[in-house]
């Protein structure tokens, strides 16, 4: 077993990313900021206290910006990378630092059970009003909790290499 603040260390650019993106999301919707800690070492490894919202797209933007913004940095990053090393054989240690480093955000791609919950608290109550959103947000609150089980075996890691290496090598098969 490998310790969670080692692996934090490890994929520190895909924590800093994570709170980025929620902080970018709080920008975005005008929810006030309080503090941020884009990394540390420790439980969380880094965080976004804001103002809690009434409006349910805000929370919803907030609390999914990390999976939008680290998948998309993730395959971005990676993608170009791969191709050297898959069409021209090329090991650079460039693209190899890449991959790293696009996998290591893409690891953090998956909100924390506390973004879940902030979700599904505001979804409650919304689902009442017929907003599709809310309705279609409750199956992604469950995938979010079952994937931050799956996590003890590395379902983080494995994520992040599907989005990073695994995406790439079927376009270009």
């Amino acid at each position: 077993m490998i310790p969670g603040f080692f692996i934090s260390i490890l994929t520190f650019p895909g924590v800093i990313v994570h709170e980025f993106a929620h902080l970018f999301f709080c920008k975005l919707r005008k929810v006030a900021v309080f503090d941020v800690c884009y990394f540390r070492v420790g439980n969380p490894a880094g965080y976004v206290i804001h103002e809690n919202t009434n409006n349910f797209y805000s929370t919803f933007l907030i609390s999914m910006g990390p999976f939008l913004v680290n998948t998309i940095l993730c395959l971005l990053i990676c993608f170009p990378a791969y191709m050297p090393i898959k069409f021209f054989n090329i090991d650079h240690p460039l693209s190899y630092f890449l991959i790293w480093l696009g996998v290591s955000i893409g690891m953090h791609a998956i909100p924390s059970n506390q973004d879940a919950k902030n979700i599904y608290e505001q979804a409650k109550e919304k689902v009442k009003e017929r907003n599709l959103l809310a309705i279609l947000s409750f199956p992604i609150i469950g995938l979010i909790y079952v994937f931050n089980i799956l996590r003890f075996f590395w379902a983080d890691f494995f994520y992040g290499i599907a989005i990073g290496i695994g995406l790439p090598s079927l376009i270009f098969k």
